[in-house]
């Protein structure tokens, strides 16, 4: 448990338990995310990460402990209204039958739209601004079904920032793209949040690129918080060989002047003969 009170924010975490199937995956989980921020969760596979994320966005129910939005416990809010102030790109998100990019993209929109309501100025604009920042204006009137994967996580991505919501949570964005894809869409991520003031979340795999663009980072291995703040002042060797097993050296990133992970072999008395 946090013994630390946790700093006022829109999207804030305490003492969360989570497990699925009777089966706890993490505990005691306190974490506030400094709004107007961009936090990046990292750690090893099968740590929490994205079990965090979910819990982050109402798609779980914690066994214990709450989520808190905007002052209130999220379980409080109706679905729409969540989805207004909150968008979520899950890790395998899957589109439905042969839709079309356009109309993926369009359903971000969806909270913003009352029963009855019309199609409006602003949702085409909406839609038309997510799909030029993302480059897939060429893409509008393709099923989405005939894309390479790195498109169709491109469209995912437009579909939300369509959402227009002041938080946002990614879980492994850059999955499927290739690298200059990743560093394409991690800088839009990075404008979205300095011009727009966008709180964003993200689990990333890639330490470099957390370390680069991250202004939180949150460290986890085994359902535990085990560092957070500025890359520049918890990324260590220490730290990446206790949540990684990884023996490396850190040295300064010539370009963002961020800690630059460079990975050691491994020791050759661990080596297996």
């Amino acid at each position: 448990m946090n013994p630390c009170p946790l700093p006022p924010s829109r999207l804030r975490a305490e003492n969360l338990t989570l497990g699925y199937d009777k089966k706890i995956v993490a505990r005691d989980l306190s974490l506030s995310i400094p709004d107007g921020g961009l936090t990046v969760i990292i750690g090893p596979n099968a740590c929490g990460k994205s079990t965090l994320l979910r819990a982050l966005s109402r798609l779980m129910r914690p066994d214990g402990g709450g989520v808190w939005l905007d002052g209130e416990d999220i379980r409080r809010y109706a679905t729409k209204e969540v989805a207004r102030r909150l968008g979520l790109l899950p890790q395998s998100p899957a589109a439905p039958g042969d839709i079309l990019v356009g109309d993926l993209v369009a359903r971000g929109r969806y909270p913003h739209q009352s029963l009855f309501g019309r199609w409006r100025e602003q949702d085409e604009t909406a839609v038309r601004e997510a799909m030029r920042a993302t480059g897939i204006e060429a893409l509008a009137q393709q099923p989405v079904d005939t894309l390479s994967g790195g498109q169709r996580q491109r469209v995912w991505i437009a579909m939300v920032l369509a959402q227009q919501t002041p938080l946002l949570l990614l879980d492994e964005p850059t999955t499927w793209l290739d690298i200059a894809h990743q560093i394409d869409l991690l800088e839009l991520l990075r404008h979205l949040n300095r011009t727009a003031g966008q709180t964003l979340v993200m689990v990333l795999h890639d330490l470099n690129h957390a370390c680069r663009y991250a202004t939180h980072l949150v460290a986890m291995r085994d359902g535990q918080i085990v560092a957070q703040g500025m890359p520049s002042d918890i990324v260590t060797a220490e730290l990446v060989e206790r949540v990684f097993g990884l023996r490396c050296i850190i040295i300064d990133d010539p370009v963002s002047h961020t800690p630059l992970i460079v990975p050691l072999g491994r020791d050759p008395a661990d080596a297996s003969t």
